[in-house]
């Protein structure tokens, strides 16, 4: 593993005053503020208020005013907005690469890949909002004297939690679709990574959403949480299953729907006819993208006992030539954990495998030579559901590798996890790893991937099964979710009942008749 000496200067978009700007617009009347670090260094970048109760009770309320003219104003020119919003957001993709990597940590190449998902979604509902929010017309009971028609409206104001470890996609792009459906939001990032979704607030207004209808509030999840789930008419949630549960308990209380991405223990299945160079490099990424810090990324690799060391000395060989720094330009393979106290949770989870017997191929420990939060790549064997690691999300550089001697063996030991997020199967014959895709319990299934080709594939949507999660992101479940559906239906001549002197037995009689032959000829 390459060793650098740490010596960064923060990128020169980063300047004191425009972290000063785009903080502004949280409210904050207690005073209150989160010192917010940059993470490669510890170094104080700037302060971000703290919201209270009060603060996001007028949030909403700033949110309700404006969106009731944004629910107003034509889809057309609703649209109109995002067309000119994915120029900017295209255009500026560097200055928010620069912020997603002083406050979260992550390397340059995963930071960029992250600004490219808002203008992938925009792009996206551009081509299906239009269709999915016009009202649509149905067959009413009675063939050509009733109709239905579905309306779409939107819901009112979103509430939208979003997560450290991909702050500018989850907080803007779930943001999208609701603002397109005439929603207002109102955003709570995590403290630590609340910059790169102020400013792609800041990029939506240049482009002419309107002030006020999308809010952001600040502060801890418990001291924010329940306001914000008390004053939204829906909640999109991306986080643990813990917090998750709670989320689901308050929104069900207030009998408003959520939508719960949440974890994942996620596997990858090499299967014998595998490309042995293909799959090690998809396990890199899988295990070290993002320094393991992906909801889909895989900390469980099931191999075939014929493979099992051709594949563990190449992985390994391949994890030791990581060049895993802090930089601020696109050399380096892996960058650093989120925080201290996460690479400590990270940490904790090695010394417990080790503890109960596990083996470290390579990595296992933290490196402050390269910064506060670094820990190594990390490959174990010999893991167990005795240890943390071996059923707990552990959400870092770390991943586990396991033989199997038949593929109805791997497939149980994929499956025997509470959570079913996203699963990897390699093979060569693609037919029959499908066939192992469709036994494995999961919302995502990539074949020769890890994540990207389902978590990219904007038009189907994306969720968990089990604990990880309720509904989904993506596809026109992604955008519906943020609706109200109301019902019109015209009776155009009343045949309800019996009429002119008809009585019941024979009206009943003819009624059922209609059912018969409604279905005989396909009319209901």
């Amino acid at each position: 593993m390459t060793v650098t000496p740490l010596a960064l200067t923060r990128p020169a978009s980063v300047t004191d005053a425009f972290l000063r700007r785009i903080v502004a617009r949280v409210p904050g009347s207690s005073g209150a503020t989160w010192k917010l670090t940059e993470v490669y260094t510890g170094d104080l970048l700037v302060e971000l208020p703290q919201s209270t109760p009060a603060d996001i009770e007028q949030a909403f309320t700033t949110a309700r005013a404006a969106q009731e003219k944004w629910a107003a104003t034509p889809l057309k020119r609703r649209l109109e907005v995002f067309k000119r919003a994915h120029t900017l957001f295209v255009d500026n993709a560097p200055a928010v690469t620069d912020l997603i990597q002083v406050e979260s940590g992550k390397n340059r190449r995963m930071a960029i890949e992250e600004t490219c998902d808002p203008a992938m979604v925009m792009s996206h509902y551009l081509t299906r909002a239009a269709k999915l929010l016009a009202p649509a017309k149905r067959g009413g009971p009675v063939p050509f004297l009733t109709t239905s028609t579905e309306v779409r409206q939107p819901k009112g104001v979103v509430g939208i939690i979003a997560p450290w470890n991909f702050p500018f996609a989850t907080g803007i792009s779930d943001a999208i679709p609701a603002l397109m459906a005439g929603n207002a939001v109102v955003l709570k990032p995590d403290n630590k990574t609340a910059l790169s979704p102020l400013y792609g607030i800041e990029l939506l207004e240049r482009a002419g959403l309107p002030k006020g209808l999308f809010q952001v509030v600040c502060g801890e999840g418990p001291d924010v949480g329940p306001t914000l789930i008390d004053e939204a008419n829906y909640v999109m949630f991306t986080g643990s299953t813990a917090t998750g549960r709670v989320i689901g308990e308050r929104a069900g209380r207030n009998l408003i729907g959520c939508c719960l991405e949440l974890g994942g223990k996620n596997p990858m299945i090499m299967l014998e006819d595998a490309d042995l160079a293909e799959a090690v490099q998809g396990a890199i990424f899988g295990a070290f993208g993002n320094t393991g810090q992906i909801c889909m990324h895989i900390e469980r690799i099931y191999l075939p006992e014929s493979r099992y060391e051709e594949f563990k000395n190449a992985y390994v060989a391949k994890t030791k030539a990581l060049d895993v720094r802090a930089a601020y330009d696109f050399g380096p393979d892996m960058g650093s954990l989120v925080s201290v106290d996460h690479m400590s949770r990270v940490k904790s989870h090695v010394e417990d495998a080790v503890e109960k017997g596990a083996t470290v191929l390579c990595g296992g420990k933290p490196r402050p030579d390269l910064g506060p939060a670094f820990f190594e790549p990390t490959i174990l064997e010999g893991v167990t559901k005795e240890m943390l690691c071996g059923v707990t999300e552990t959400f870092g550089p770390v991943v586990a590798l396991h033989k199997y001697a038949t593929v109805d063996e791997a497939v149980a030991l994929a499956n025997d996890t509470e959570y079913g997020l996203n699963a990897s199967v390699w093979g060569g014959d693609v037919d029959a790893a499908r066939a192992v895709a469709a036994r494995i319990e999961s919302g995502n299934v990539n074949i020769n991937d890890i994540l990207a080709t389902a978590y990219a594939a904007k038009g189907t949507p994306s969720g968990g099964v089990k604990n990880s999660g309720v509904g989904a992101r993506h596809g026109d479940q992604g955008l519906l979710k943020y609706t109200d559906v109301k019902n019109v239906a015209v009776l155009k001549k009343q045949v309800m009942g019996p009429r002119g002197g008809q009585t019941y037995e024979k009206y009943v009689e003819g009624m059922l008749s209609g059912l018969k032959l409604m279905r005989r000829f396909r009319i209901r």
